[in-house]
């Protein structure tokens, strides 16, 4: 009786993991349709596009999860995109420039949603049934080092701020300051996730990844909290 129960309770655990991670390659097929969409479809069909995009921002909201990092994106590549269209094109291209943006930004969102609502374990698992074991490893780490990065990338905006350099939204308006964002934002978060990236090498070679044929994927218990 004993050993039946515990075998109907590891049942039980089997079919939620199976089951988390069908919804996980689900998702992944969803992300992949729809930031396809967001290049081939034509213009007139963006908006439907756009209304299913907005259904993953409020499930993301919903999920605890911040679009203030692709909001602040797509300002930035808004305003450079239209800076470039009216000098090389001029006014009455601008409208084209804004579809560009909007295609990047709707390409976008399926990705940071599949960041929020997706655990990277789920992510390695679902790709390492077609990809070799080590660069689903690489994606599904990548994407967890997401939100980190983002993080860094606004703590070192704001050091180098208070040093004085000249990159606030008002001081970047001057072209003359872009040279001056890359020296002191975007060459440090470069070294900072070279070193990271190091870091979770050691480790995951401390570990022996690798090393087994078969290897298998940890189901944290978070995802059940969740």
């Amino acid at each position: 009786m004993w050993a039946s129960c515990r075998c109907l309770r590891a049942l039980r655990h089997w079919s939620y993991e199976r089951r988390e991670t069908a919804l996980c390659a689900l998702s992944l097929l969803l992300v992949c349709v729809l930031s396809a969409c967001a290049f081939v479809l034509p213009a007139a069909l963006l908006l439907p596009l756009a209304g299913l995009n907005g259904l993953l921002v409020i499930h993301g909201l919903l999920r605890r999860g911040s679009i203030w990092g692709v909001l602040k994106l797509g300002l930035v590549q808004l305003s450079i995109t239209l800076s470039l269209y009216l000098i090389l094109y001029g006014v009455e291209h601008l409208a084209q420039g804004a579809v560009v943006v909007a295609r990047i930004i709707l390409a976008t969102i399926p990705g940071w949603w599949l960041c929020i609502t997706a655990a990277p374990e789920r992510i390695g698992e679902v790709l390492s049934a077609f990809l070799p074991t080590k660069w689903a490893f690489v994606v599904a780490a990548s994407l967890s080092l997401l939100p980190y990065m983002a993080d860094e990338i606004r703590e070192i905006y704001q050091i180098q701020c208070l040093r004085g350099a000249r990159i606030t939204p008002k001081a970047l308006r001057n072209p003359k300051n872009w040279s001056e964002l890359v020296y002191c934002v975007l060459f440090p978060v470069l070294i900072q996730l070279l070193k990271l990236s190091r870091q979770m090498a050691v480790a995951a070679q401390s570990r022996h990844f690798g090393l087994a044929q078969r290897p298998t994927h940890w189901h944290s218990p978070r995802d059940k909290n969740d």
